[in-house]
């Protein structure tokens, strides 16, 4: 799968990110706060008026950025490193740098995020069980989301990061499909 500048952009700054949170033991806290400065990044009216602006400079972006983001929203060292950021011209790419720093946490906590998605609403014994037997063959705390698409017709579409299970009847449907017109 073809990587998007972006994400290329991204990575080394969510890694040297994670590292040092890691290093602190504040993985949890660097995440919320990446995700606050992803969150205002990818907003249209400061990308607009903020990060777009050609009349601004790197560092009045950043100062600008922080200031949405409301004082003490950040401690010091979320905010170098926000500042590095900005002084590298990379504000735009902060909602790449927390999803790449969300994928590397993840790593770390053995957890996944799995998206279920099915025909009807799941009951909680019904997603506790799920949850279980991807526990069991993951081998990973598991963090479930649900949603439902009544085209499914029935079964399930599992999704975490890059892998997709198909389970649903309108996905064994279209196999059989492609199947008898091979």
């Amino acid at each position: 799968m073809a990587q998007s500048s972006s994400e290329t952009v991204a990575r080394p700054y969510a890694k040297a990110a994670f590292e040092f949170a890691r290093d602190q033991q504040a993985l949890q806290a660097w995440s919320q706060s990446l995700s606050l400065a992803a969150a205002a990044a990818s907003d249209a009216d400061v990308g607009e008026r903020i990060l777009g602006n050609p009349r601004l400079t790197q560092a009045d972006k950043t100062r600008l950025l922080l200031e949405v983001c409301g004082d003490d929203a950040f401690d010091e060292r979320v905010e170098n490193f926000l500042r590095l950021v900005g002084e590298k011209d990379r504000l735009a790419a902060l909602p790449d740098i927390f999803e790449e720093f969300e994928v590397l946490r993840a790593q770390e906590e053995k957890r996944v995020d799995v998206t279920i998605v099915s025909a009807f609403e799941l009951d909680d014994a019904q997603q506790t069980r799920l949850a279980e037997a991807l526990k069991k063959r993951l081998n990973r705390e598991i963090s479930i989301t649900t949603q439902v698409d009544r085209e499914l017709l029935g079964g399930v579409i599992l999704r975490t990061g890059d892998t997709v299970i198909d389970g649903s009847v309108r996905g064994r449907l279209q196999r059989l499909r492609e199947a008898l017109t091979a």
